[in-house]
This record gives structure tokens, sequence and C-alpha cells, in this order.
């Protein structure tokens, strides 16, 4: 029996994010978007399965997300950090992130990603380069997810270690991006659709572009990404680059998705990824719950995050002594209990541990990798 037909975008109709047109491989690609009964999913399933051995083997690469701060001024209508929500805010001093580092270190981590929130006041290029010159000895494979730059801006960063350069471009639907960012320099969607190139211009040896599920109808979405990401997989050939569709989840500020999809089409949209883009790295977050997680792992991820928190000084405690309290980026007085941490961006859905992944994922046949890249080889 067939699945019910479920309208989708046709691709002669959907303009790449970039203004070109759709290459014949993203035309191939949305083909897979379409309605599948459970045979063609399974078969599809096969072949995301095969191509992953084929060309990664049996790693998936552990990596653990470092908050430095959640101080923003953008108004993101999904986002935690927003700057309308009033939330306990912080930002790390470099010790503390140090400590964060070497306690996710000590948990077998060499792969971490910094993120931060947007606010030029506290999370400016100085402070970021501190950061990473204060943690290339101890951890070899520094990326940073973090505002959007020029290029000179992004050059001394990759000199001070950072390897890795992730942005999401959030929704590629046009009117939804421009309703959900109200306020703030993330109000340019343009802006934000080149730095990826900008940072390959950069020197970044690792780029991750992605979409927040939920936002807007998926199968348009995801067309969008496998169009941006064919570009630049044509024009910034010197970098690997890595792809994610995390789910939203809930946050500060009670945003619910006006787009939600479901399991089963969520397996579907990894697998159209590995089928249509070998090569390419699938990212898996802490979002997703440990069940999805441990069902997909082997179908095409190569990259996930494990043990995750989203809060500045998560991993520690640290970070309790600056904490304050902003209503639309005004700074107020308030009495915060003792254990009180900063405002997390989202809530994770796998709460186990690091070791608790890794081990499942031996289980299932996985060799999970927490290091595959040092400056060394470099010869720097």
């Amino acid at each position: 029996m067939h699945a019910p037909h479920v309208p989708q975008p046709d691709p002669a109709e959907v303009v790449s994010p970039l203004g070109l047109p759709l290459t014949p491989a993203v035309a191939a690609f949305s083909r897979d978007l379409g309605a599948v009964d459970d045979e063609q999913l399974e078969d599809m399933a096969r072949k995301s399965r095969a191509l992953t051995r084929r060309h990664f083997g049996r790693t998936v690469r552990l990596f653990a997300p470092l908050y430095l701060s959640n101080e923003c001024i953008n108004s993101c209508a999904y986002c935690g950090f927003s700057r309308e929500n009033a939330i306990l805010r912080v930002t790390l001093e470099a010790e503390q992130v140090r400590a964060e580092a070497r306690h996710l270190a000590a948990q077998g981590f060499r792969n971490i990603l910094l993120v931060a929130g947007e606010h030029p006041k506290f999370v400016s290029n100085g402070y970021l380069e501190e950061i990473l010159r204060a943690l290339t000895p101890e951890i070899p494979s520094l990326s940073i997810e973090v505002a959007p730059m020029e290029t000179p801006d992004y050059v001394p960063l990759v000199r001070a270690g950072a390897e890795g350069l992730v942005v999401y471009q959030e929704t590629y639907h046009r009117p939804t991006y421009a309703r959900l960012h109200t306020a703030g320099p993330k109000k340019d969607y343009d802006w934000r659709l080149a730095c990826p190139e900008r940072g390959h211009a950069a020197g970044f040896r690792r780029i991750g572009i992605g979409v927040l599920l939920g936002l807007w109808d998926w199968r348009e979405e995801a067309i969008a990404l496998a169009a941006h990401l064919d570009h630049l997989l044509r024009t910034c050939w010197k970098s690997h680059f890595t792809v994610s569709f995390p789910r939203l989840r809930p946050a500060a500020g009670g945003f619910h998705p006006t787009h939600p999809i479901g399991d089963r089409d969520f397996v579907q949209l990894l697998c159209a990824f590995r089928i249509h883009f070998p090569r390419v790295g699938l990212v898996m977050s802490t979002r997703e719950p440990a069940a999805l997680r441990d069902a997909v792992a082997p179908l095409g991820v190569t990259l996930m995050s494990a043990g995750s928190h989203t809060e500045p000084g998560g991993y520690t405690g640290l970070g309790r002594d600056n904490l304050h309290l902003t209503v639309r980026g005004r700074a107020l007085a308030c009495d915060t209990p003792e254990d009180a941490l900063a405002t997390e961006q989202f809530s994770t859905s796998d709460q186990r541990t690091p070791q608790e992944v890794a081990a499942r994922l031996r289980e299932l046949g996985l060799d999970p990798v927490w290091k595959d890249w040092d400056r060394g080889i470099l010869g720097t």
C-alpha cells in the first residue's frame, strides 16, 4: 500500500536561495523528498547506510558545544537568547572557559564548538581570539558558532586556532526570516547567507551550514539548503562541509514550531542528504531524543554531540557571580538563588552522558571518534 499523496514543491518552480537555477543534483535530491511508502523508505535507508560505510567507514565524530555567552542584541522569535526575553545572562571569562574545556576534555572530547550570542560589547574579536589562544594548546579541534563577520575579521581567529565555522541560515524562506528576525544585525538575510563564503576565504578548514526545522515547510527548506550546499561545494572547494537540520526544541520565549516535522519525514530527509551528497558530513545534536539518534546513527550520521549543555557555565557551574537579568536589553537588579545558572538557549532531549552515547554507538557497530585532527599535521 502506497503512502498518501503529500503536496510538495515542484523542483522546476523552486528558486535557489542564491538566485541560481537548481542543478540536476539538487533536482534529483528534491525528488527523493516526495511521499514514499515503507518499502521505499527502507530502500533509501539501505542506500544511505551503504554510502556512509563507503565514504566514512563506521566512524562517528563526537563533539560538545561550549557556550561562552548568552548576551545578544538580536530579536529572534524562536531563540532563548533573544534580546526580548527576560533571562539570566552571563559572559564567561577566559579562565572560566578554560575550566569548562578541561571538564569536557576529561570526558574525552577533543572537538569543541564555541558558541555565543551576538553582542559586540561582550563578544568581540579580541575576546574570541583570547579564548582560542587559551584553548588551542589543550583542545586540538576548535570551531566557532558566533555572529557572522567580514573575512578580515575571521583571519585572526583562524590563526588563533579556529579550524571550523558553523553558521545556520535558520530558515531559507525570506518572508518567514523577515517575520522572525525583527531587530538586530541578524535581520540581514543576505549578509548571513554569504557568511560561509567569507569564512572559506578566511581559511576555515571545516564549515557547517544548516536550517532550523519547524519554521517553514521542511521540504522547501531542505531543497534550499541542498541548493546552498551544492553551490558551496562547487565554489568553496578548499573546505570540508557539514550539514545540520535540527528540529526546534522548547526555549525561553515559548515559541512553538509552526511547521513541525515528524520522525518519519526526518529520517527520509537525512537519507536523501546522504544519498545525494555522499561525502558531506551530517550532524545530529542532542536536540533529538536518544531513541531516534540511535536509530539514524548507522544511516548517515558522521558527527554527533553528547552530554550537551546550552548555557554558559553549564558543565562546571562557573559564571554564577556575574549573572544578571535583562529585559529587552536592559539589565535589572535581581536576587538569584545560589545554585542559579545562566538561561539555556534551548532544552536538550538526549540526556545521556558522553560515555553512555559512545557505548551505545559501539553496541550499534559504530566507532566513536573523539579526536581526528591535530594542528601538528600542518607542521605548525
